[in-house]
């Protein structure tokens, strides 16, 4: 099928209230996708009725998507708490699944809500809707919290999604598995770059989903520490600290996969990572950080930087995506 051109896609524009039945039948045929999911709009949802007053009296905006003379998409977003904004309504229609418009339409949302002085992203999604989880998670939206429960005739459950504009979190199991699209991509991308991640080019992204996978069952145990970091709403660096260590070293931990996109590197999110990581070591009870970096690396600039000691070198120590062997370099750091 032929790419549509830049003239022919959906026009994004403010949404009226006059939008009203274009609006409702948008969401119908959405949820007409997933048996049980029913639309009673005078029952449990009237603002339909007259949305954009609905999201103009909470602070917030709508906006609609045309194609055809007819409303093709729709997002809306409010301010939710201190910080905060909601991402609502996020819909297209089936027919323009895989065109864009999606992503157009929450590039839309998410610009306003960063203008208005958002530092934190939130939404909320069906847990019968997976096709959006998906496109959530490649938006770099991790699940956040517990399981929402709506008393409606749809017998609704919801999960929270949710990330910050720029900064740091921890992630837990639940996060860890929601943040594997991007994690193997940054993986995948890291790897192709010959950064020293274990991994040979080209990653397949089974072999890049697999790690991730594993190192969410490891989170879930407790013997892993997952920090992911995000620059300008993006997924856009992570680093892990091993916690599992011999019965007698309970005192050590193993910091690995320092990795951050080349998008946003020498913007401090590998320093911001190593410094928060540093942090949850502690609060584990570790005083003594180990890692190993390619020699020449850029990890290696930055240990030295951070004040890590060079514990010693190891010629021949891994291969490269040339098929050389590169020196490897043994950092430790004490913590206070």
């Amino acid at each position: 099928m032929p790419q549509p051109t830049l003239s022919e896609l959906p026009r994004i524009r403010p949404g009226r209230d006059a939008d009203s039945q274009g609006i409702i039948t948008l969401i119908g045929a959405c949820w007409s996708q997933y048996p049980g999911v029913v639309l009673d709009v005078d029952g449990e949802m009237p603002e339909l009725r007259a949305l954009a007053s609905h999201y103009a009296a909470k602070g917030g905006a709508l906006w609609i998507a045309e194609a055809d003379g007819r409303i093709a998409g729709m997002v809306a977003t409010r301010p939710h708490e201190a910080g905060a904004w909601e991402i609502c309504r996020v819909y297209v229609l089936p027919e323009h699944h895989g065109g864009g418009l999606g992503h157009r339409l929450l590039d839309t949302a998410e610009a306003h809500a960063r203008a208005a002085g958002a530092q934190r992203l939130l939404l909320w999604s069906d847990t019968r809707f997976d096709r959006a989880h998906r496109f959530y998670e490649k938006r770099s939206y991790v699940r956040s919290g517990p399981i929402r429960v709506l008393d409606d005739i749809s017998n609704s459950l919801e999960f929270a999604y949710a990330k910050p504009v720029n900064g740091i979190e921890r992630l837990d199991a639940a996060a860890s598995v929601a943040a594997i699209p991007r994690l193997a991509d940054l993986l995948t991308l890291c790897a192709a770059e010959g950064a020293g991640v274990s991994f040979l080019p080209p990653l397949a992204p089974d072999i890049a989903r697999g790690f991730w996978q594993s190192a969410g069952k490891q989170v879930a145990a407790g013997t892993c520490v997952l920090l992911a970091g995000w620059v300008d709403g993006m997924l856009a660096g992570t680093v892990t600290l091993s916690l599992a260590q011999e019965q007698n070293q309970p005192h050590c931990a193993h910091v690995e996969k320092l990795l951050v996109h080349p998008a946003v590197r020498r913007r401090g999110l590998a320093r911001a990572l190593m410094q928060r990581l540093e942090q949850e070591a502690a609060c584990a009870g570790r005083s003594l950080l180990l890692l190993d970096t390619r020699a020449g690396h850029p990890a290696e600039r930055l240990c030295r930087a951070m004040d890590w000691q060079e514990a010693g070198r190891i010629p021949g120590y891994a291969l490269t995506g040339d098929g050389l062997l590169a020196e490897a370099v043994l950092f430790w750091k004490q913590l206070r």
